[in-house]
């Protein structure tokens, strides 16, 4: 049953499957990966691993993670992100954050990051804050490696 599940929510386009060809999301995701991504709600969260269009690449899907949402002020220094002036969490992050820069959130953006600081590009430090609607998609799934397959 839950197969025909399945088949009935990628054939609607609620679910959509994509293979991971980059290292910026290490060590959550890993080149070879695949994972199941579900259509995402109006309203951002903090830590979603989104899949949009890069921009200036028409065609090629990029994967990233929100850190910055609708409203907020994002600043970057001394190897750490700041939202609001505070400094932001991140168990995911892997390394220091550079360069420095500020960014303004506008209520209908968010802001993304590569978990991989130090090779991630297209995230926000080069496009800058980018609509909530062109991330249309949220990963929800590993199903490939086997040994790595798990909810994200």
């Amino acid at each position: 049953m839950g197969l025909v599940a399945l088949s009935l929510a990628l054939a609607r386009g609620r679910l959509r499957r994509f293979e991971i060809a980059e290292r910026s999301m290490e060590p959550a995701l890993r080149p070879g990966d695949y994972v199941v991504a579900v259509r995402r709600s109006a309203h951002p969260r903090r830590g979603e691993i989104v899949v949009f269009e890069a921009p200036g690449r028409p065609g090629f899907d990029t994967v990233k993670r929100i850190v910055g949402l609708p409203g907020e002020s994002i600043d970057i220094g001394g190897g750490q992100v700041h939202t609001d002036d505070a400094v932001l969490a991140e168990p995911w992050a892997d390394g220091p954050t550079y360069p420095d820069g500020r960014w303004e959130i506008g209520p209908d953006e968010v802001f993304v990051l590569g978990d991989k600081r130090a090779i991630s590009s297209g995230d926000g430090r080069s496009i800058g804050p980018i609509s909530n609607r062109d991330t249309p998609w949220r990963v929800v799934w590993r199903y490939w490696p086997a040994a790595r397959a798990g909810r994200l």
